[in-house]
């Protein structure tokens, strides 16, 4: 990735900010994309770029997590700070179990992988709005610990790129009772811990930080593009699910994983 130019950086982190919240998988679309930049996927550049989505999400939820912080705090109220981490719990701890086992190896950053996870997922999404439920829940705040648990487990699969980290908390919210907008908004919650983890886990790693020196003009680049178009890609999702379900997502997943098999067995 020394090579990497400013069109390239500014490409990768638009499709970072759009995907990252739009549930057609954020990780499998940069992998497509730095393949057909360059031949390979970094997955380094992957963790960086997760900056300016963490800050976007933070910026268009700022009055929310104020609020979330004055209820645990002044108002003692826990559930639904209690609920996020219990879903930001397995992911994190899997993640970080297994992340030198991710960072290498080809199964992670196979664009095969990406292709069968965007199709699996995909034919998920269509079926979700018809696929049976748990008992209605208004909002993150009224689900059972339990429940919280149960959508964390499913985020787990969002480690393997082409999943989808918000469309697999997205699908699981609604088969735990969640309305698809209120599943959106608690999976971008839930996202904050696991996103502000793989951020410091960088920081505080000396080859994160020398990737960034190394890289830090077009990471900055990258990440700016990522913010834009990653607060664009909130607000049009949550308004999106206030009036529709997932399938629009989930053929267009499909769509895409059935161009890119034709696209590799013209390759053999």
């Amino acid at each position: 990735m020394g090579g990497m130019g400013i069109f390239e950086s500014i490409i990768l982190g638009l499709i970072q900010g759009l995907t990252e919240f739009i549930p057609v998988s954020s990780s499998g679309h940069l992998v497509i994309a730095q393949v057909f930049f360059s031949g390979a996927s970094d997955h380094m550049f992957l963790e960086w770029i997760d900056l300016g989505t963490f800050l976007a999400l933070a910026v268009y939820f700022r009055h929310r997590i104020v609020t979330i912080f004055l209820d645990i705090t002044v108002r003692k109220k826990y559930q639904l700070g209690r609920n996020i981490l219990l879903t930001a719990l397995p992911a994190g701890v899997i993640g970080l179990a297994l992340n030198k086992f991710i960072d290498s190896s080809p199964f992670f950053g196979s664009i095969v992988t990406v292709t069968a996870a965007l199709g699996i997922v995909g034919v998920v999404m269509i079926a979700a709005d018809k696929l049976p439920s748990k008992s209605h829940v208004k909002d993150g705040s009224k689900l059972s610990w339990g429940r919280a648990l149960t959508i964390g487990f499913v985020q787990v699969l969002a480690l393997i790129p082409g999943v989808s980290r918000s469309g697999s908390t997205i699908v699981a919210g609604r088969l735990m009772g969640l309305d698809a907008a209120a599943a959106a908004e608690y999976s971008f919650l839930a996202s904050l811990p696991i996103m502000f983890g793989l951020i410091l886990k960088l920081v505080v790693s000396s080859d994160g930080r020398e990737y960034f020196i190394a890289h830090a003009p077009t990471l900055i680049i990258g990440n700016t593009a990522a913010f834009i178009s990653g607060l664009a890609a909130v607000a049009f999702l949550i308004n999106y699910l206030s009036r529709h379900g997932l399938a629009l997502f989930g053929w267009y997943r499909v769509g895409l994983a059935a161009v890119i098999t034709v696209v590799l067995l013209l390759q053999l």
